[in-house]
């Protein structure tokens, strides 16, 4: 019994020196043992930047929402719980079996992302093994569809994937932090135990884009397209003393809060991305070319009859027979003959510099993802044809941005800026053409938007608008169809120019309102500037027709009462009616 007592004892002593090297010497194994089931590194949720306008209204904000996560091990350890739980996701039973079964060896699976923090704590009020919630955040879009192509969207982990929002990502994006904390058997935290890291949330970025002007410019084109039956429309707003956009828009447009029902054509940013044939939009440039090479004068005349002229095989033809005309007669009537003669009397050198001066055939610098770079070949490639044609526009092509900002440097005093997104960005200008030239081009487009120009339909009231219609025909294989792209593109006002903006309408039905870009376009132009005038406080340059018409204006009102009282009102005469009377 002893010899028993003392072996006993012995293994106790064993036992206790096992357990203290254990526990106190040599603990690491142990403790790390004990780490992999309890202790977890979790990330710190951290919010994206938010995007405004120039004037601080929210343009993409990150909102707090919870997503609801597993532990397949331990889910499936209850399956019993496994129909409740499928019944608070709003999944089908089989669906989330299949997930868990497929999943079956890890610790984590997310059950569902991004919902409302109410909805989670229903789920987690279940109180099953294994559920638990992590913060997130979700991006929302204030302006909806009418900002979608500038802005673009984030996918479920909150990363750009299109627009400004991927071209900005670095920025915007907040690096998570990460903190350790223990967890119990139902994934539930019980105790915070060390901040790893903290997190850092995005940088906020401030755009060039005045919220008002891109409402405006949105919808004024979305009346076109459906006054016009035209199947796409583009419309950019530019600030001619720095380059900013202002606004910017396309249709068909898309819901970014909602962006998995839309079709997939309609994110493209058709403004930066689509290249089209500019049509008489060239025709300033034209001119402009000439002037600087000191090939014409404005005075010069150029004879366009009989309304033709040869090119190659093919002909350049007007819609009429405009007879003899003056440099700034060819830019009002916009005769191809006429551009046509002025761009004969430059070399290819000459035209092709000029032209690649103002942006045509490269990228404008924006940053926007998937900018085009346009299409304007080189001499070498030309043919015998090609100068002419491109004189009025065919044979390259350019994207409405492009053309924007070539018009920009026009009312600029010839400096150009490239396009920016982001207000107050450092964008020095470039001298592309002298003060005196592009101040004459652009009273010559003034004479576009005034009686018996081509697009009197873009006139503002108390200002003097610069502008040139154009309205290309689309290719078609082997040549050329009967469907058509109307421009109008815009400076005002004259004597000061604040905007420049360029409006294309595509494939207009022409049962309609015909497919002219004076028709089709430059009644977007006018709705957009007459709203822009007034929100930036543009001081007009055009006060005597509007002291006339305000005039005008005044005496009818003095006249229409006695006209009123002299007839006399049925009975039952509406209110609303006799108002309209009087007005």
């Amino acid at each position: 019994m002893y010899l028993l007592a003392v072996l006993l004892g012995a293994l106790v002593l064993v036992l206790l020196g096992r357990a203290l090297y254990l526990q106190v010497i040599d603990r690491a194994f142990y403790q790390k043992q004990g780490d992999a089931r309890f202790l977890r590194d979790i990330p710190i949720a951290t919010s994206r930047g938010m995007i405004t306008d120039r004037n601080g209204e929210p343009l993409a904000i990150s909102t707090p929402v919870e997503s609801v996560w597993g532990n397949p091990k331990e889910l499936l350890k209850s399956p019993q719980r496994l129909p409740e739980l499928a019944a608070a996701l709003g999944v089908p039973q089989d669906e989330l079996i299949n997930r868990l079964s497929a999943r079956a060896n890890k610790e984590f699976i997310y059950l569902k992302r991004r919902i409302n923090p109410d909805e989670a704590a229903r789920i987690l009020a279940l109180d099953i093994a294994g559920v638990a919630s992590q913060r997130e955040y979700r991006r929302f879009y204030p302006q909806g569809e009418a900002l979608a192509h500038v802005l673009g969207f984030t996918n479920i982990d909150d990363r750009g994937q299109e627009g400004l929002e991927l071209a900005f990502d670095e920025w915007l994006s907040g690096k998570p932090g990460v903190k350790r904390v223990i967890r119990d058997n139902k994934g539930r935290i019980v105790e915070n135990v060390d901040l790893v890291r903290a997190a850092q949330p995005g940088h906020d970025l401030a755009l060039s884009i005045d919220r008002r002007i891109q409402y405006l410019t949105h919808r004024e084109l979305r009346n076109a397209i459906n006054e016009t039956g035209a199947s796409s429309g583009s419309a950019v707003v530019l600030d001619v003393a720095t380059g900013e956009v202002l606004a910017m828009a396309n249709l068909p447009t898309f819901n970014p809060n909602a962006v998995g029902g839309s079709p997939r054509d309609a994110h493209r940013n058709r403004a930066v991305t689509d290249l089209l044939e500019p049509g008489s939009t060239m025709k300033p440039l034209t001119v402009a070319a000439g002037l600087e090479a000191g090939v014409i004068t404005p005075e010069t005349l150029f004879d366009t009859s009989p309304g033709w002229m040869p090119n190659g095989k093919y002909r350049t033809t007007d819609t009429h027979n405009y007879g003899v005309l003056n440099t700034t007669g060819i830019i009002r009537k916009s005769s191809n003959v006429g551009a046509a003669m002025v761009a004969k009397r430059l070399t290819d050198a000459q035209f092709n510099d000029f032209l690649r001066r103002f942006g045509y055939g490269q990228r404008t610098g924006s940053g926007f993802p998937g900018e085009a770079a346009g299409l304007f070949p080189t001499p070498d490639r030309w043919s015998g044809t090609s100068k002419q044609t491109m004189s009025y526009g065919y044979g390259l092509n350019a994207t409405p941005l492009q053309i924007a900002t070539a018009y920009a440097a026009l009312g600029n005093g010839g400096l150009l800026h490239q396009p920016s997104f982001v207000k107050g960005q450092h964008n020095p200008a470039k001298r592309v053409l002298e003060p005196k030239i592009a101040d004459e081009v652009l009273h010559m487009m003034q004479t576009v938007t005034e009686p018996g120009g081509t697009a009197t339909q873009a006139a503002i009231l108390g200002y003097h608008v610069a502008g040139k219609t154009g309205t290309s025909r689309k290719a078609s294989a082997g040549g050329y169809s009967r469907r058509y792209i109307g421009y109008f593109a815009g400076l005002v006002p004259v004597e000061n120019p604040r905007f420049a903006m360029v409006v294309a309408v595509n494939d207009p039905d022409p049962s309609r309102k015909g497919y002219y870009g004076g028709v089709v376009s430059a009644p977007v132009f006018r709705g957009v500037m007459e709203g822009a005038l007034r929100l930036m406080n543009v001081p007009p340059d055009d006060l005597d027709k509007w002291l006339a018409v305000q005039q005008a204006a005044e005496a009818k009102r003095k006249k229409v009462p006695s006209t009123v009282s002299a007839a006399p009102l049925a009975v039952g005469t509406p209110a609303s009616a006799v108002a309209r009377g009087v007005q």
